[in-house]
């Protein structure tokens, strides 16, 4: 039998390669649907706090290098807008362009659509159990990978 270790770690990669499953993020690739959905939190729960891209970074742990192009490459699709900073020029914010906020809430939509469903499923008591096991293994995980 595999040790403890093992089988979190499978059951880890396992959720991780069911969340980023092209028929959940089908409207746009997993990285723009991650950061469309950090600039969507951002801008619901704490309006006029803006972000950076370094911010994003932080965020996601992704490569500054990747940032950059996946921003870049969602400005060219109008999914997001980067605006200077006024009082320090060195700072470019980005922020989703409310024009085309639908084409990431249809997304959203759809993703709690299965999520729902998986609830549905599993029952509201493991569900909420689930929440908080995941939420107690990504804060743990954050401390000890520091």
């Amino acid at each position: 039998m595999e040790n403890r270790t093992e089988q979190l770690l499978k059951a880890w990669l396992r959720l991780s390669i069911g969340i980023n499953n092209e028929r959940l993020v089908s409207g746009m690739p997993y990285n723009e649907s991650l950061i469309c959905s950090i600039l969507y939190c951002n801008m619901m729960e704490h309006p006029g706090t803006e972000l950076t891209a370094t911010d994003l970074c932080s965020k996601t742990r992704m490569l500054k290098s990747q940032m950059n192009r996946t921003l870049n490459c969602m400005e060219k699709k109008n999914i997001i807008v980067k605006e200077r900073s006024a009082k320090d020029k060195r700072k470019i914010f980005i922020r989703l362009d409310l024009a085309q906020i639908e084409i990431y809430q249809e997304q959203h939509r759809k993703i709690l659509d299965i999520v729902s469903s998986i609830i549905d499923e599993i029952g509201i008591d493991t569900a909420d159990e689930a929440i908080r096991i995941c939420n107690l293994v990504a804060d743990t995980a954050a401390e000890v990978i520091k």
